[in-house]
């Protein structure tokens, strides 16, 4: 979907529309979620702080998110999905794969189903969306991006090579700023670059990362599109309007995103292992602290006792403390026979 939040807003606000708008909270600690076209003109980008959002762009208007309807559009977009493939894996409320190589509707070529997916999204919730097809999911995911907003693109097998050794390193789905950085400083500013380097050099400099980097920039990726995904984690964390330090008040404002990662465990029947807690300190510092149990967590209080305990391990804080949050991970989905944990902390 095309800035899904703030055209779901733009749609429904008509006043906003052909306006930069931000959904997101305008509050000094705010953040920015989504940025619609006219926004982006100015830089506005998600997860940027409002503050430096309204510098770039003072005519920004602010929406407070509404994650309810977000979603009933997402469920209605599935639906349209569903018309033509069981094959789908959702990235996001507002992204997913489809694998359309046998479709319901028997339509020849995916050009012609992601035509009509896009379309009947148009006339279903009157917002666009745009496409990427392709022969494997890397590609796929760059198409989509390739003709951004309101198109889509086709990356076939005779052109796929070409198009990514031309492709900078940081157009690379998986490749962030540190990663675009290290590569530059050996040498590799573009697909044709890594292409050139030897499978045992990128996993030398790279690690696990660097057989995926090697494969990909030959236009190679055998991953599956996987319906029905289950989710590896799942977190949640508040910026704070003024900054903690007694241990009492970080505790309290723990509660409400413990409610909301166990309310998606709970939604979901998925159960995890693993409890970090995250925080940012006053000056952007930012640490988490992990624990693994050996069996799953399986009630909200048991995720409470942990990840206050590791809260607790931190007290006194070295900094004052701007955002706190809550994510437990190696998820899966709940087996009622397995024994639960017992804590003592």
């Amino acid at each position: 979907m095309d800035a899904f939040y703030a055209s779901v807003e733009q749609r429904d606000q008509p006043e906003l529309r052909g306006k930069p708008v931000a959904v997101g909270g305008s509050r000094e600690r705010g953040v920015v979620a989504a940025a619609s076209y006219e926004a982006r003109k100015f830089g506005v980008r998600s997860a940027m702080p409002s503050v430096t959002a309204k510098r770039q762009c003072p005519n920004l208007i602010f929406v407070k998110p509404r994650f309810e309807v977000y979603k009933a559009v997402s469920q209605q977009i599935r639906e349209i999905f569903e018309e033509h493939t069981p094959i789908i894996e959702p990235l996001s409320l507002d992204e997913a794969y489809l694998d359309v190589t046998d479709n319901l509707q028997n339509i020849p070529l995916a050009r012609d189903v992601a035509l009509a997916i896009r379309a009947k999204i148009k006339e279903t919730t009157g917002l666009n969306a745009s496409a990427g097809i392709s022969y494997n999911k890397f590609l796929a995911k760059l198409a989509s991006d390739h003709r951004k907003p309101n198109g889509q693109y086709v990356i076939t097998p005779e052109t796929g090579p070409a198009f990514v050794e031309a492709l900078p390193v940081e157009k690379f789905h998986g490749i962030g700023p540190a990663t675009r950085a290290k590569m530059n400083s050996l040498g590799l500013f573009t697909g044709l670059d890594m292409r050139n380097q030897t499978l045992d050099f990128m996993q030398a400099n790279f690690g696990k990362s660097g057989a995926y980097y090697y494969w990909i920039s030959r236009g190679i990726d055998e991953r599956e599109v996987r319906a029905n995904r289950i989710r590896k984690s799942v977190g949640a964390e508040n910026t704070f309007s003024d900054d903690l330090t007694e241990f009492e008040a970080m505790a309290a404002e723990l509660q409400p995103l413990i409610d909301k990662v166990w309310r998606h465990c709970v939604e979901k029947g998925s159960r995890g292992r693993t409890v970090t807690l995250k925080m940012k300190y006053s000056d952007f510092e930012m640490v988490t602290r992990s624990r693994s149990v050996p069996s799953v967590v399986s009630c909200r209080d048991d995720l409470e006792r942990l990840a206050t305990a590791l809260l607790q391990n931190e007290v006194p804080v070295r900094k004052p403390v701007r955002l706190l949050g809550v994510s437990l991970s190696s998820l899966h989905v709940d087996d009622h026979d397995e024994p639960q944990l017992g804590l003592s902390i």
